[in-house]
């Protein structure tokens, strides 16, 4: 298992769980060792996808405690969606399965997405958690 993240706080907390070699900061994939390319069984990804506009109307612990680098996703909030589409597959082993984060309205654009960069989409949501994942295979 590796991780990888942006905000420092977040690589902080993820080396105090992992061995400090499995742990990486960086933007998105670029940050993951270049040997990991093309061998990775399972890549999970909780970019944020909120879109730029709508930041000023969610609910106020997010928006006043959460860094805008943690929900900013861009004008409709697909903006690292298609980053993660665009290099995600390349990282895959054959069977690997990318899952991927995302909201009831942005669902189908993030699978269209990961589907038109060549893998297999399925949506899962909880309706428990009002969640919504894609899951994309490398077939």
């Amino acid at each position: 298992m590796h991780a990888c993240d942006l905000d420092p706080a977040a690589v902080a907390c993820a080396q105090r769980n992992l061995p400090r070699d499995r742990v990486h900061r960086g933007d998105l994939l670029d940050a993951l060792p270049t040997d990991l390319r093309g061998r990775v069984d399972a890549l999970m990804v909780n970019t944020p996808y909120v879109p730029s506009p709508a930041l000023a109307t969610m609910p106020p612990e997010a928006r006043e405690h959460e860094p805008r680098l943690a929900l900013d996703g861009g004008p409709d909030g697909l903006d690292l969606h298609r980053r993660v589409a665009d290099g995600g597959p390349q990282w895959l082993a054959r069977g690997g399965v990318l899952v991927l984060e995302t909201s009831e309205s942005q669902a189908a654009g993030s699978a269209g997405l990961l589907a038109a960069a060549g893998l297999r989409t399925e949506l899962h949501r909880d309706e428990e958690l009002a969640a919504v994942a894609v899951l994309a295979w490398n077939t």
